[in-house]
């Protein structure tokens, strides 16, 4: 399965695929969308929008996940990130993926084992977890965590239903 992760932001949004088969993860791809901070709001979620589907119609990702909850430093940021996330969640839905939303302690905790991680506890097991060589921004590290992160519940799933069915 190919799970597209995404970190939405109104300035830098990150994305990071990667393939799930056999209890194996593998890296495909990740990065981050720059939204010039300088345009306004309404063009930056439009170019996000264009980029997102560019990124969507290139890989067909078979799941997209984002994070559930998000924290801003004021109102406006708030407001903003809110709105980037809503462009996210069409994008994906649009396009026919199915999404999954997970609270950040959820992500923390399935990639590093303890949900208060630091941004670079979680950069360096993405890195470890993928076999990077260099360690990714941490925009691109929260998207990949992400879909770490489905990729591990997916599993869990899996393994309850067959133990159910057994």
């Amino acid at each position: 399965m190919l799970v597209l992760g995404i970190d939405p932001g109104s300035r830098f949004c990150g994305f990071g695929l990667i393939s799930h088969e056999n209890n194996s993860l593998r890296y495909v791809d990740s990065g981050r969308f720059a939204l010039a901070p300088s345009n306004p709001l309404p063009e930056r979620l439009s170019r996000l929008q264009t980029l997102l589907s560019e990124l969507i119609h290139r890989h067909r990702p078979e799941a997209g996940v984002v994070e559930k909850v998000f924290f801003a430093k004021s109102v406006q940021s708030a407001l903003s990130l809110g709105q980037a996330r809503g462009v996210v969640l069409a994008a994906l839905a649009g396009s026919g993926i199915p999404v999954t939303e997970y609270s950040a302690l959820e992500i923390k905790k399935s990639v590093v084992g303890y949900g208060k991680a630091g941004k670079g506890q979680v950069q360096a097991m993405v890195r470890a977890l993928l076999g990077l060589r260099q360690t990714p921004l941490e925009d691109e590290a929260d998207a990949l965590a992400t879909a770490i992160c489905h990729a591990h519940s997916s599993r869990l799933t899996l393994r309850t239903l067959a133990k159910a069915s057994g």
